[in-house]
């Protein structure tokens, strides 16, 4: 009499259900938080722009005390600024007023 060794080569349904389970699961809970997450780096970037953006208003200020008001032109026109940086102040709705940067 031969013994037959059934050999399993494949995953079952039910197994396969339950990791999908599982997958499905771990994403519904890691998802929602990305999104938050990206909002709170958003926020800390436009944070550190206006902080970026006052310290240059001081240096100008400091090199020019001539110079009144400043604006970003003043900036970027005295290299202050780069364009790319400009834009990016512009993008994120940063003024300059009285000589300070304000979201």
């Amino acid at each position: 009499m031969k013994i037959f060794k059934k050999s399993r080569q494949a995953f079952t349904l039910i197994e396969a259900a339950i990791v999908l389970f599982i997958i499905s699961l771990l994403m519904l809970l890691i998802l929602p938080n990305l999104g938050s997450q990206r909002q709170k780096a958003v926020e800390t970037h436009a944070t550190a722009m206006v902080s970026t953006v006052q310290t240059q208003i001081d240096l100008y200020a400091n090199e020019h005390p001539e110079n009144g008001s400043i604006t970003m032109n003043n900036l970027v026109a005295e290299g202050y600024l780069t364009a790319k940086q400009a834009q990016k102040v512009k993008d994120l709705n940063i003024t300059v007023a009285n000589n300070e940067a304000h979201k």
